[in-house]
């Protein structure tokens, strides 16, 4: 994702890269030199960048938030799979610095989202599964965006509060559950499909993503904006209404 985002930042005229690290050794990417990570806070002070964006690992997404955040710099981050004491970290440098996060950065995966939340809620008592597909090298699972649906979903019909993981052997469907499959295969990019069944019904709604570049647009749509923006912290929903 960091070599999507720099790419794509060669082809806009409202964004410029100012440094890019990474923790190993890497070429240059679209013609910018991408340092060790260690040095981040010293690039952070000599180049005095608007906005830090983020795909990384949680460990390392957490470190990076901080320093940037020391640094007086906003920060997008695409990155999941938080546990309670990282969110908490995150949330401490958004009472310093702006902080944007998503699990992801899809303006169609936006529109799902919305979707998602009237037709759960003009549907009730149909069972609902989520299902997502990433690529083989993915480690969280499920997915953030599968998360966020789920919360969404959860928030539209209350009486759904159990998340069931696949299945195996002797396992009827209860009422309150959300059936969750998380698959990883190849190079797929993302996949995010919610079945809705009920009533002689069924309702299906699903985005794929055709690269990672949607991602890396969204993150720089999320970066133009939240860049002079107070501290806080702050949603591409938000982003995605100002446009």
């Amino acid at each position: 994702m960091g070599r999507e985002v720099i790419e794509a930042a060669s082809d806009r005229d409202d964004c410029e890269v100012a440094l890019a690290v990474n923790r190993s050794p890497v070429d240059p990417v679209a013609g910018v030199e991408v340092a060790d990570a260690d040095d981040l806070p010293t690039l952070l002070a000599g180049e005095s960048p608007d906005v830090l964006v983020d795909f990384t690992g949680p460990d390392s997404s957490v470190e990076y938030v901080a320093t940037a955040a020391e640094a007086g710099v906003a920060c997008v981050v695409g990155t999941t799979g938080f546990d309670d004491e990282q969110e908490a970290a995150i949330g401490a440098a958004a009472e310093v610095v702006p902080v944007l996060r998503a699990s992801n950065f899809s303006r169609g995966i936006a529109a799902l989202r919305r979707a998602v939340r009237a037709a759960a809620g003009a549907l009730p008592g149909y069972d609902v599964e989520v299902t997502e597909t990433h690529h083989n090298g993915k480690v969280d699972a499920p997915s953030g965006t599968a998360r966020t649906l789920l919360d969404d979903i959860e928030d539209a019909r209350p009486d759904l509060d159990e998340r069931v993981h696949g299945r195996e052997g002797d396992a009827p469907r209860t009422d309150a559950e959300i059936g969750v499959h998380a698959r990883r295969a190849g190079d797929i990019a993302g996949e995010h499909e919610v079945l809705m069944a009920g009533d002689e019904n069924v309702l299906e709604l699903t985005h794929r993503a055709g690269s990672r570049r949607v991602f890396a647009a969204g993150a720089l749509d999320a970066a133009a904006w939240l860049a002079g923006h107070d501290a806080g912290e702050y949603d591409f929903t938000e982003v995605l209404d100002s446009s």
